[in-house]
């Protein structure tokens, strides 16, 4: 790229960096930028600014949010009784898009990897186990992610819930191995719901 200047050059690197961003897309972007009005830019640096600096985890379920808990977790008329796990916020957007579930979420942040180093201790299980006690949950739906990580933290989860007396459910095998929820649209996720089964 030696025949950008080196502004120009640091900026499409640093866009390279953000997830599914290759070198042309970095660029294309890097040019929508230079074009952008002195106000633009300055709303867009702020914009960025501002969610770095005033985005956090909710108290409650751990999905990012600008306050200390949540609008989900705020809400007395989702099903309090009722709590889907997930891991990343990603997730919940994809299950929010088809109004089909309207109960409260736990966010894990990962999934459990020992070849990747990653443990119980690395995700938010034992916020889970301890939400579990604090409040009166009939039903916990493992909304992990269909790979090998995401069914053994299902398992590994389903088997410290299920002696408390919880009922622990897993999503209907209607998303695909491999998939990632917040790829998958709206139909084959209420079909997963409509579908999921005790673990």
């Amino acid at each position: 790229m030696g025949y950008y200047p080196k502004t120009l050059e640091r900026l499409v690197l640093e866009l390279g960096k953000l997830p599914g961003i290759g070198e042309k897309s970095a660029q294309r972007l890097a040019f929508h930028i230079l074009s952008l009005s002195d106000e633009e830019i300055a709303s867009l640096s702020e914009a960025l600014t501002s969610a770095k600096a005033k985005i956090g985890l909710c108290q409650k379920c751990y999905t990012i949010t600008d306050k200390e808990i949540c609008d989900i977790c705020e809400n007395p008329k989702r099903d309090q009784q009722t709590i889907c796990v997930v891991q990343n916020s990603r997730d919940i957007f994809a299950i929010e898009k088809t109004r089909e579930y309207n109960g409260l979420y736990h966010v894990l942040h990962g999934a459990i990897s020992p070849l990747d180093g990653i443990g119980p201790q690395d995700i938010k299980a034992r916020e889970l186990l301890l939400r579990l006690g604090e409040n009166d949950i009939k039903e916990v739906i493992m909304a992990t992610n269909a790979t090998v990580e995401g069914e053994a933290t299902a398992m590994y989860l389903g088997n410290l819930i299920s002696p408390l007396g919880v009922k622990v459910t897993r999503l209907a095998k209607g998303i695909p191995i491999g998939a990632d929820l917040e790829y998958t649209d709206e139909i084959t996720l209420i079909k997963a719901f409509e579908g999921r089964s005790e673990i």
